[in-house]
């Protein structure tokens, strides 16, 4: 194979010319691959790859450009493949974990959440008549202190002492919740 082959395949390719563009080219290719993937035997696999797939295809192939400029080319092209392979995985492991750990979630924290329920239920029926019923007018009926005061006839100060006993009661009594 003379200079100009090695600048454009316009020729057949057989076994002497393959090894002669192989050995001139693979380190470029290897380059090219490393550099941007940073990891080597990923890019060894992709030089593979692409001398496997030049002489596989040597029969029917035709390169108007020059041979390393191919290499090249598939090269990048390779590089690009892998790391759109790579995160389309990475995202369809990232959607297997996630919608298991979820379904997991769901389940726990439906339990979790009736059990709070029913022990915030709970102590809220075991507080002082008058501060229950300031408290349900305003987290369960969203009444703001002036309203509240004035359905009870008392003044906002009582509803706001009401609230902070009702909640202080609550946090007291569900510390293992870690509000």
């Amino acid at each position: 194979m003379n200079n100009n082959q090695t600048d454009k395949i316009s020729f057949k390719i057989d076994e002497d010319s393959f090894k002669e563009i192989y050995n001139l080219y693979w380190e470029k290719v290897f380059s090219v691959c490393y550099s941007n993937l940073g990891e080597t035997e990923p890019a060894k696999g992709m030089v593979q790859e692409i001398f496997k797939s030049l002489w596989e295809r040597k029969d029917e192939l035709e390169i108007n450009q020059s041979v390393e400029r191919y290499l090249v080319r598939s090269a990048k092209f390779k590089v690009f493949e892998y790391i759109r392979n790579k995160k389309i995985r990475e995202q369809h492991l990232e959607n297997i974990v996630s919608s298991q750990v979820t379904s997991f979630n769901y389940t726990e924290n439906d339990v979790m959440l009736s059990t709070l329920s029913d022990r915030i239920s709970s102590l809220i029926e075991k507080l002082p008549n008058q501060c229950r019923r300031v408290f349900k007018m305003s987290r369960e009926d969203g009444l703001s202190n002036k309203e509240i005061a004035s359905d009870l006839l008392i003044s906002e100060r009582a509803v706001e002492y009401h609230i902070s006993k009702a909640v202080s009661s609550l946090k007291s009594n569900l510390t293992e919740y870690s509000f």
